[in-house]
């Protein structure tokens, strides 16, 4: 087990008009679980790769432990990949190809049998060890690549958007087995997906990437409760955190007529106010709340989410309020909002900049 980190590690590409990775500063603590997370092209891939050693650092430098790994091969590294697409051998059966990586390291049989042994237990691959990867499942498959990486007993894992390929039930648990194994096991991982939802069940912490650079690294909860940018904040969060541009005004954002209570003062004239779903209040009419015109109800048993439109300055705005399921709300209906300042999230619209505590 080791520390990671990426001192202003730079990827750029020839040809290229910028580099895909902008000198990223990173560091991962020793047995944690990092996960990166930015939607495609965003750079997550390529800086897990150049910790692999599969992609070139142009400028910076990247370390394990104490030990620069920056121009060190590959097979050097003392790191274990897990790819997106298994990387299985077909004509291998499940025991040969978790003990290969073993063999072409000249490990003694008795040794790497006994390595597999341990391996299959753990993920629950005991009674498949003969089968060949065509008579597994894509979940099996997955585990298979996971206890090739295993046996290895490396100081880092990298796993590259390794649950993409299964549907959406394996992915759930797969994603649970994986969290769960890696804390039994304490070894470093470095986990890139572009699912914010995976991001944030199995991350220690979470790195949100954005157009080669790093935007907030923090847990989970203090992402979701305090984004630093509207990138963050837009990114973070399923639904989405309803962004919605204001001025600042009678101590608060004024929208159209309507004025948000914001718990900030000295604010920009032009603003960005964030408001969860969850955080807004459904009030009577009358009672000075934001109308929203109700497009759609999706309906989740205890609660439902009211997608609608806000005519905010002519301007019709797309909001998305929670509300428990007691609540009669039907499409066509128009419901009136509020909340309160401390769910209220301001942002610098010209900067992107959160400017509320």
């Amino acid at each position: 087990m080791a520390t990671v980190t990426f001192d202003k590690a730079q990827r750029w590409y020839a040809g290229a008009a910028e580099p895909a990775v902008k000198g990223i500063d990173l560091e991962i603590k020793d047995g944690e679980f990092m996960v990166l997370v930015g939607p495609s092209g965003c750079g997550k891939t390529t800086t897990l790769r150049m910790l692999a050693g599969l992609e070139e650092v142009n400028s910076g430098s990247i370390r394990i432990g104490d030990r620069d790994v920056t121009n060190v091969a590959p097979k050097d590294r003392d790191i274990a990949m897990v790819f997106q697409n298994y990387a299985l051998y077909p004509h291998m059966s499940v025991a040969e190809n978790m003990a290969f990586s073993l063999k072409m390291a000249k490990v003694p049989k008795a040794e790497r049998d006994k390595l597999v042994a341990e391996a299959a237990k753990t993920l629950g691959l005991t009674d498949y060890l003969d089968r060949k990867p065509k008579a597994l499942s894509g979940g099996q498959r997955q585990r298979v690549a996971m206890g090739r990486a295993i046996v290895r007993q490396p100081q880092v894992f990298c796993m590259d958007e390794p649950l993409s390929n299964l549907d959406a039930k394996m992915r759930v648990q797969t994603r649970t087995d994986i969290a769960k194994l890696q804390a039994e096991l304490g070894i470093t991982t470095v986990y890139v997906t572009h699912d914010q939802v995976e991001a944030m069940t199995m991350g220690d912490r979470v790195a949100v990437m954005s157009n080669g650079e790093l935007q907030q690294v923090d847990t989970p909860l203090n992402l979701y409760r305090k984004p630093v940018n509207l990138f963050v904040a837009g990114f973070i969060g399923s639904p989405q955190m309803n962004l919605i541009k204001a001025t600042a005004a009678d101590g608060g954002a004024k929208i159209g007529e309507y004025v948000v209570p914001v718990g900030a003062s000295d604010l920009p004239k032009n603003i960005t106010i964030g408001v969860r779903p969850e955080s807004f209040r459904v009030i009577g009419e009358g009672q000075g709340g934001l109308p929203v015109q109700v497009t759609v109800v999706e309906e989740l048993g205890s609660d439902s989410y009211v997608y609608g439109t806000s005519d905010v300055e002519g301007v019709p705005s797309t909001l998305i309020v929670r509300v428990s399921s007691k609540d009669q709300v039907s499409k066509g209906d128009t419901i009136y909002v509020t909340t309160d300042p401390e769910d209220v999230h301001v942002f610098d619209t010209e900067s992107g900049l959160r400017v509320n505590d």
